[in-house]
């Protein structure tokens, strides 16, 4: 094929490489990849590297795409291992002839053999610094070229004139030695961690490939079954796409054993030879792997080689940038998993007892312990999760791993540990089998001459069992006897201590004195750790009850990132601070951005979260079907949230419940069944009377619904009357969120009954405001956000944004027609006259709509002919898309 001479006079296989690949159909726009992001807007060079399956490529068609628009000259070359240095210069020299159309640039590279070395590529640059094009020049798969090759691009990525930028991308390995650019700033590399899809883009994907037949949840599912790696994702959704029904299929694709999981791991392991199977196979137990310890397990003494082979070449890890350890991507690790599940048992238990003993000598002693306990070394084992397990609760909330060795151990081995015990009772009181941890902590507490300092550390956890109870009162009483100068030394246990004592003054109404007790607690000397993430979750929610939703966020979002890196997303922590976090970005009207921190959390919630974290999660998913219109929706997920009080004998979620019911019947003004629902808080109030703390925040509810069953009657003196008794009890809780949506109804109520509220109303909208509320009004009562915005536009005052009452619908989009692209490569006139020739219109009829002719269109054609390299009108259109010059139309 390089004997094929084509018309520009390069070799016809060169033109392959210089064609740029087709952007994929369902491909999303990142904002936070696009081109112009101000982290990569004025780098000269950026470097793209990652493993096969990162969707390096894709992001490069992206960018060419987003030039293009810009009308920068875009210039793309394919690598490939023959690419020796000068026939990598007739590449580059091509790409710039093609992509700015002009038949001329590189002739004394391209129309005979170009000089050896690097003396070819300086004649490039000098060239295109002379053309004065604004050229962008795209470099696939650098990892391919050979070694000469390679330091000819770091050459040019050294000597390059101003009116060039650079975009190499390559697989991780890949070493260009260009470490001084990326010190200076010149350079700018993308790693894996940032082409890894987020959350929130597998939601927009999947919604812009399924529409409405796959949920959030669903599409959660399916973003943690492929964490976010873009190969991944893309089997996925072509297997789900393949069935009849997408949501079942993400059910089969995300069940262990399932044929659909089964066909994408063949597809990802179907070009691996026996033996690197072989070898996966053997570690794949391992959670995580490292060249020595596969080397360990395995007994491959080639196992650092064969490891970091597969590492580039097999689509199936998670590399960690800067660092020797791998993961497996789950669906593959599960497959290799029952693989390694079919091996002789005596063979199982060989592996096991090696990764015991080479994980323990890495200090990865809870790790160790599990393998130890797989490999029957039962005494091993106890002893390695005793000395691990303690700081693993403590430390990194790993309750989970702790509630599993409860589940395997014997009574007789836990009897004969003490401190076993207590773990159980620390991973017991945050759950929802709190009394469990009870009868633990009375066998700790019958022991003779227990300390003080262990004295306290069990009232931390029966504190901490009352909080997963919502029973504020006991927590009080087991915390005021060590409220001051508790006799504890280590720091975490002094964490928990300042943690307990926050939540205690955030419960009593006082906000800022929880934040000052965590200001000084001894954070400063653990650095970042499970505890003082607890201690953020108390400020963050003191910020959201008081209205503070900027700050709110502002603590919490970095710390939801560190949580579920640490523990996972679908970790009970991690759903709880998402809760806290979707409440406050809700009450910032960024409704996708809530939906998509609490999707597939749901049920994380209802059964480990802390009550106040379950009342979050559901009140946040039920407001935000209301804004959707889907009101069937939001009773459903209320009455969910009553039978999660029933099924964990909370109460107060259940008065929540029926007290948010009232509120959404009252926005339907049907007093009757608001009546029948507050006639069943008050017999769920006699049934369950608590303590003074708790009897207070469920008196509160109380008064909430009573006012909204008062609105939706229209008795408006009565509920001006009931509103002020709730706006009383939350100011003493200073509630400030709710003091103004509270204040706002009263407004609207004395209005209603004649009586003059204008600067009651005022000062709720101040406030509104100053917080950054939008949706506190409508969220109250969407007859109250339209009386808002009338009262203060009567008044001349200005409005606050806010969203509509009903959701709005998004426009029918307009036919789609040919649009050319802004280029250097094109004049105006020559891209008005393709953008008419891509409709099949004849010179005649394109002179008439420029008004202009038919001569001067034949000469415009005639140009671009030359310069898209093309024979016929259908060639020219057909040329100009698969260059990017005209986006297809409808």
């Amino acid at each position: 094929m390089s004997s094929i001479r084509h018309p520009t006079g390069a070799p016809g296989d060169l033109l392959l490489k210089v064609t740029p690949p087709r952007v994929p159909r369902h491909q999303i726009a990142r904002p936070r990849l696009q081109a112009d992001q101000e982290a990569l807007r004025d780098r000269p060079v950026l470097l793209v590297q990652a493993p096969a399956g990162y969707g390096k490529t894709s992001l490069l068609a992206q960018w060419r795409r987003e030039h293009l628009a810009r009308g920068s000259v875009v210039a793309w070359v394919s690598a490939h291992a023959q690419d020796e240095v000068e026939r990598l210069v007739q590449c580059l020299a091509l790409a710039v002839r093609v992509g700015a159309g002009r038949p001329t640039f590189g002739h004394i590279l391209l129309d005979a053999a170009p000089p050896a070395g690097l003396e070819g590529v300086t004649i490039w640059l000098a060239e295109l610094a002379q053309s004065a094009l604004d050229v962008v020049l795209f470099i696939d798969e650098a990892d391919r070229l050979p070694p000469a090759a390679r330091e000819a691009v770091a050459y040019l990525l050294r000597n390059m004139p101003s009116n060039l930028r650079v975009v190499v991308a390559a697989r991780a390995d890949f070493q260009l030695d260009v470490d001084d650019l990326l010190a200076y700033g010149t350079a700018f590399m993308i790693g894996p961690a940032q082409l890894a899809f987020r959350l929130d883009e597998t939601l927009e994907l999947v919604r812009a490939r399924f529409g409405e037949r796959v949920d959030r949840d669903a599409a959660a599912r399916l973003h943690e079954l492929t964490e976010g790696w873009p190969l991944g994702l893309q089997l996925a959704l072509s297997v789900v796409a393949a069935g009849s029904d997408a949501r079942r299929e993400i059910d089969a694709l995300a069940s262990h054993g399932g044929a659909l999981r089964d066909q994408l791991v063949g597809l990802l392991l179907a070009n691996l030879d026996q033996a690197d199977v072989d070898f996966l196979t053997r570690v794949a137990m391992l959670d995580h792997l490292h060249p020595e310890l596969c080397r360990r397990v395995s007994g491959d003494a080639q196992a650092s080689d064969r490891l970091a082979r597969l590492a580039r070449d097999a689509p199936v890890f998670a590399v960690g940038e800067a660092s020797e350890w791998l993961r497996m991507h789950p669906m593959a690790r599960e497959e290799l998993r029952k693989r390694f599940a079919t091996l002789p048992e005596t063979e199982r238990r060989t592996l096991h007892a090696r990764a015991a003993e080479g994980l323990a000598a890495m200090g990865l002693i809870d790790s160790a312990a599990r393998h130890a306990l797989e490999a029957g070394q039962h005494d091993l084992a106890y002893d390695l999760a005793e000395r691990s397990l303690y700081d693993s609760v403590l430390d990194r909330g790993q309750h989970g791993a702790a509630l599993e060795w409860l589940a395997r151990l014997p009574a007789a081995e836990l009897d004969r540990r003490p401190r076993l015990q207590l773990v159980a009772a620390w991973s017991l009181a945050a759950s929802e089998r709190h009394e469990e941890a009870g009868r633990y902590l009375d066998r700790i507490l019958a022991q003779p001459d227990l300390s003080p300092a262990l004295r306290c550390e069990c009232a931390l956890v029966q504190a901490g069992a009352a909080i997963w109870a919502d029973d504020p009162d006991r927590m009080a009483a087991l915390l005021d006897p060590w409220e001051r100068d508790p006799p504890l030394r280590d720091p975490m246990l002094l964490q928990v201590h300042a943690n307990r004592t926050a939540f205690r003054m955030l419960l009593d109404g006082e906000p800022a004195l929880a934040r000052l007790r965590q200001q000084q607690s001894p954070r400063l000397e653990l650095g970042p750790s499970y505890r003082v993430h607890w201690g953020d979750y108390a400020v963050g929610l003191s910020y959201l009850w008081e209205g503070q939703v900027h700050l709110a966020e502002n603590l919490l979002r970095p710390t939801l990132a560190r949580v579920e890196g640490e523990v996972g997303r679908r970790a009970p922590f991690a759903a709880m601070l998402a809760a806290v976090l979707a409440a406050a970005v809700w009450e910032r009207n960024r409704p996708d951005d809530a939906a998509a921190l609490l999707a597939n959390r749901l049920d994380v919630l209802e059964r480990r979260a802390m009550p106040e974290a379950i009342l979050l999660g559901f009140r946040t998913l039920a407001r935000i079907a209301i804004a959707e219109g889907a009101e069937h929706r939001a009773l459903e997920l209320l009455a969910t949230l009553d039978a999660v009080g029933v099924a964990r004998r909370l109460p107060r979620l259940r008065i929540a419940s029926l007290a948010d019911q009232v509120r959404l019947h009252a926005r339907r003004f049907r007093p009757e069944t608001c009546r029948e629902l507050c006639e069943r808080i008050d017999a769920l109030l006699v049934e369950h009377p608590g303590g003074p703390r708790w009897a207070a925040g469920a008196q509160l509810l109380r008064d909430i619904a009573l006012a909204h069953a008062a609105i939706a009657a229209q008795e408006w003196r009565l509920a001006a009357e009931r509103l002020a008794v709730a706006d009383e009890r939350a100011r003493r809780a200073k509630l400030g969120r709710l003091h103004i949506e509270l204040l706002s109804l009263r407004a609207w109520a004395l209005d209603r009954c004649g009586e003059k509220s204008l600067p009651m109303l005022r000062e709720a909208a101040g406030l509104a405001a100053t917080y950054g509320l939008p949706r506190v009004f409508d969220d109250a009562h969407p007859a109250l956000a339209a009386w808002v915005q009338q009262a203060l536009r009567a008044e001349g005052e200005p409005a606050p944004a806010g969203p509509l009452a009903a959701p709005m619908r998004a426009p029918e989009a307009a036919p789609l027609r040919a649009r050319s692209t802004p280029s250097m490569a094109l004049t105006p006139k020559e891209r008005e006259v393709l953008e008419l020739a891509a409709r099949n219109l004849s010179n005649k009829e394109i002179g008439l709509a420029m008004q202009v002719g038919e001569e001067t269109i034949k000469w415009h054609m005639k140009n671009l002919f030359a310069k898209l390299d093309a024979g016929t009108r259908k060639q020219v259109v057909q040329r100009a898309r698969l260059l990017g010059l005209l986006e297809a139309g409808g």
